[in-house]
């Protein structure tokens, strides 16, 4: 059975929906971001940290790790650290299309060399309504953005100001499921 190496709710749902059972053990990493890195490597390599730092504790098994970040004019956002930072965030995005981006590792059992990594990004681009004032104060007010990669949550009361997305919606709400299930099916894993 897999191992999901995250904490968020909406990965093991996701998981779940598409039929993949998976053990939930979250990762505790750093997730900073280093210097002069594109977002689509910071997510890879926070997702690969994430399944690597879980398969130390379970070898011999398969672990999945993944990040989501939300990318606008080249800037990189991530979880809110606070209504401001969330409203900040809801008006860098307002009226526009941005990019989210999810890190997908999954460390697969290589027998006596320990493990094998495959990593890989997916991209889905999605378009937002111009919000008012006011509509960002009471979605802000809902705690809904709080604990959501570009204070979102597409899957809930944000899905109004969503006008478009090309792409994987489940990249949205946090991990690109055919993805997952493509490199789990290429490393063996039977997911029947």
């Amino acid at each position: 059975m897999l191992i999901l190496a995250s904490a968020s709710p909406r990965r093991a749902d996701l998981l779940r929906a598409a039929g993949i059972d998976a053990d939930v053990r979250p990762a505790d990493v750093d997730e900073s971001l280093h210097p002069a890195e594109s977002p689509d490597r910071y997510a890879c390599r926070v997702a690969r940290e994430k399944a690597l730092a879980v398969s130390r504790q379970a070898p011999g098994r398969f672990v999945l790790g993944a990040d989501t970040v939300v990318v606008v004019d080249d800037l990189i956002l991530g979880k809110p650290g606070d209504q401001a930072d969330a409203r900040r965030m809801l008006r860098l995005l307002s009226g526009r299309r941005h990019d989210v981006i999810t890190g997908v590792a999954l460390v697969a059992p290589d027998g006596a060399s320990g493990h094998r990594v495959d990593s890989r990004a997916e991209i889905t681009a999605v378009e937002f309504t111009p919000l008012s004032t006011s509509e960002i104060e009471w979605y802000v007010a809902t705690g809904e953005p709080m604990d959501k990669a570009g204070a979102y949550a597409i899957q809930g009361l944000a899905s109004r100001f969503v006008t478009r997305v090309e792409g994987s919606y489940s990249n949205v709400v946090g991990l690109p499921i055919a993805l997952v299930y493509q490199m789990c099916t290429e490393a063996g894993l039977l997911l029947s």
